[in-house]
Parts: structure tokens; sequence; C-alpha cells
């Protein structure tokens, strides 16, 4: 049985599966929100916001606008898989 890759840890912490989801806590458009997302996605949602120049919070703040009726992880990781396929935007 192939083994599961581990997220690379850092500052010593123990490395994490990519699908381990984890809750976040973020001040979104004046609102205090957290989300709940596979650390595979929180590391691009963080490495996308580093390469825009804005925030995290600043980022989840441009997808909650745009998600409609959509959670708003669910929005996220839609929101990174269109990125993904579309680096240029």
């Amino acid at each position: 049985m192939p083994r599961t890759p581990l997220t690379p840890s850092s500052a010593g912490r123990t490395a994490h599966p990519p699908t381990r989801i984890g809750k976040h806590s973020l001040l979104v458009s004046g609102h205090s929100t957290s989300i709940s997302l596979e650390d595979a996605f929180w590391g691009r949602l963080r490495a996308l916001a580093e390469r825009r120049g804005q925030s995290i919070a600043a980022l989840v703040a441009a997808i909650d606008e745009r998600r409609g009726d959509a959670n708003l992880s669910s929005a996220i990781r839609v929101y990174l898989l269109e990125a993904a396929e579309h680096p240029a935007q």
C-alpha cells in the first residue's frame, strides 16, 4: 500500500498528511470567521496570497464576495483549482 506523502514540517512541528483538515480563524471584511481546509489547500491559499502580495484574509475576502450561496471553504477550494488552471489571473 503506498504511503500518503507528508507536507513539509516547519519549526520542528510534526508533518501532517496533506488531506488533514485544519481549522483557521480569520477576520474577513470585518467579521471573524473560521474555515476548515485540508493542509494542501491551506498551503496553496497562503502561497497564492503571497504571490499576489496580499494577506490571506484579503484573498479570502475577495473569494467571499464572489461565492454566492456556496460554502466559503468549498468556494476557496474551487477558486484555488481555477487559479491553478489559469495562473495569470
